[in-house]
């Protein structure tokens, strides 16, 4: 499978660098299979979603939020950026984290979706929350999720 676009949606865990690492990875095999004509190929585009409640205008300004999100970014970018990869970050805002997440790969024509979640328990359970299953039923492309 060629991933020449992949989204990685980040949120501020440590998880967030190992998945960065393993999309420059798969982003890097395209380059390299293909070094002359390596133009538009091994880009990513990391992304972290704000979550606007309901009660707030979807175009409110969380300052708080937003640099923290962007500070998220910056951590990811300086990882790819040493592993030469091609990247694009933006920050967006929506109500709902997994349909935004979706609507960017749509938007964006990805080829692959590369999320990093780390272990949760609800009630006693294993739980993947409700924006990972919403990906992984929504996705209109693979998805690849690294768990620490």
């Amino acid at each position: 499978m060629e991933y020449s676009k992949i989204l990685v949606p980040v949120v501020g865990t440590k998880v967030d660098g190992e998945a960065m690492k393993l999309a420059c990875r798969l982003a890097k095999r395209e380059k390299d299979k293909d070094k002359d004509k390596d133009k538009g190929k091994g880009k990513i585009w990391a992304v972290s979603v704000v979550a606007i409640k309901r009660a707030l205008p979807l175009d409110a300004e969380i300052d708080s939020e937003i640099k923290r999100a962007e500070d998220v970014l910056d951590r990811v970018q300086s990882i790819a950026e040493e592993e030469e990869i091609e990247i694009e970050t933006d920050v967006l805002q929506a109500r709902e984290v997994g349909s935004a997440i979706v609507d960017e790969a749509v938007e964006r024509g990805v080829d692959l979706i590369v999320m990093g979640i780390i272990y949760k328990r609800q009630f006693g359970q294993f739980s993947l929350g409700d924006v990972v299953p919403y990906v992984l039923k929504n996705s209109p492309c693979p998805v690849i999720l690294y768990q620490q």
